[in-house]
């Protein structure tokens, strides 16, 4: 009987500290900003590594970045970015994005032969005025949707990949609530919700680090509402501009 007690207390010993490893593996740093984000985007990229560009193929450490500006009028609002735009052999970034909505639109620049309006004022002419960008001067939603989800892929490959981390630069967060990312696994097992901070027609950042490559998906919510011609009281809406993340590996 004594021996199946100390058994039974080696078993949960055992069993506790498999767990608090665990959780020391999973281990994150998460940074916010909020106004004068600059130094607090410099500080996340010094954590993810060297900014590695378009290079196909995995690389073993670095980050890449997605700040939109490079993205021709032909593809621009009011026209559809390709799902896989950023993921193409000349592009090669290892990011796709899908919605629930009609699709995924970078906004117009100021010269574009079709005359949208900037910060898709387009859709809404108040948007020019909320929606700043941050690096001159298209911005990212979707749109049909408030919802993206962001997956990871060797650069220049379909093969599934995860990144030790990924934050980004939102625009014209009134509502704490409504706006943040939802990290998962290659499983998809939910590695947990970080919301951002809010700041009224300006520029905030969420960027999280975990200890190792382990982030396949982002879910993205964009305020509370799709892009359209309503705006303020219970109606929340949010844009982007760069997106920084680890650099993609196979699991």
């Amino acid at each position: 009987m004594k021996r199946q007690l100390i058994n039974l207390v080696l078993f949960f010993f055992s069993l506790a500290f498999l767990i608090a490893c665990e959780k020391d593996e999973n281990k994150l740093i998460v940074l916010t900003a909020a106004g004068d984000i600059q130094a607090t985007l410099d500080e996340y990229r010094s954590m993810l590594g060297n900014n590695n560009g378009s290079i196909a193929g995995s690389q073993s450490s670095g980050r890449r970045e997605l700040n939109w500006d490079g993205v021709p009028d032909s593809l621009a609002s009011p026209y559809f970015l390709p799902a896989d735009f950023f993921n193409t052999t000349s592009r090669a970034r290892g990011a796709e994005f899908t919605t629930p909505g009609d699709g995924v639109q970078v906004s117009a620049d100021h010269d574009n032969p079709s005359g949208a309006l900037p910060s898709f004022g387009n859709i809404n002419p108040i948007y020019e005025q909320i929606f700043p960008p941050f690096s001159a001067e298209r911005v990212f939603s979707p749109i049909g949707s408030n919802i993206v989800d962001l997956r990871f892929y060797v650069p220049g490959s379909s093969t599934p990949a995860v990144v030790k981390g990924f934050g980004a630069i939102y625009i014209d967060v009134d509502k704490v609530e409504n706006t943040a990312f939802e990290y998962f696994d290659i499983n998809d097992n939910s590695l947990g919700v970080y919301a951002t901070p809010v700041l009224n027609e300006g520029h905030v950042f969420l960027g999280v680090v975990f200890d190792k490559p382990i982030v396949h998906r982002v879910r993205i919510a964009y305020g509370n509402s799709s892009l359209g011609p309503n705006d303020g009281g219970s109606v929340d809406v949010s844009v982007m501009d760069d997106f920084i993340y680890g650099e993609p590996q196979e699991p």
